[in-house]
């Protein structure tokens, strides 16, 4: 039996790294750990822009008969170009691939997936716009 979070984070990076609206503008670089140098110590090697995996967590949402839980997934949207409108398109595309679409989970059952928040904002080193999706899925388990 696959596990819900690893299925769902699984159908996550497909459907962004597949959706003709994201790689047109991230040339399909989704990464659930973005490439890093071993010189100098942990300098980051990927091209801009690109979307990485942030933070997960899961609220458990079962019933009498049912396993399910609500999962929330931090998706990180990074661009260089000047000012913040590759990183809005970018948030954008992922709503729209994203946002209450018929998707499906091979072992367990997607209920629902929404997108409840985009935020986009410069990141300290003044070059690097930082967009935020924020997701969230129920899943049950069988």
């Amino acid at each position: 039996m696959a596990n819900p979070s690893s299925e769902l984070q699984t159908l996550l990076y497909i459907t962004l790294r597949d959706n003709p609206g994201v790689a047109s503008l991230v040339s399909g670089r989704v990464y659930d750990r973005v490439p890093r140098a071993s010189y100098p110590a942990g300098a980051i090697t990927a091209t801009y822009p690109y979307i990485s995996f942030g933070p997960h967590d899961v609220i458990d949402d079962g019933s009498d008969c049912i396993e399910s839980g609500e999962h929330t997934f931090q998706l990180d949207c990074w661009s260089r170009a000047v000012g913040q409108t590759e990183c809005k398109n970018i948030v954008d595309a992922v709503k729209v691939a994203l946002h209450e679409r018929d998707l499906t989970l091979t072992n367990n059952a997607l209920v629902e997936i929404r997108v409840f928040m985009r935020r986009v904002f410069n990141d300290p080193d003044g070059l690097t716009a930082h967009g935020v999706v924020m997701v969230s899925a129920i899943v049950e388990e069988p």
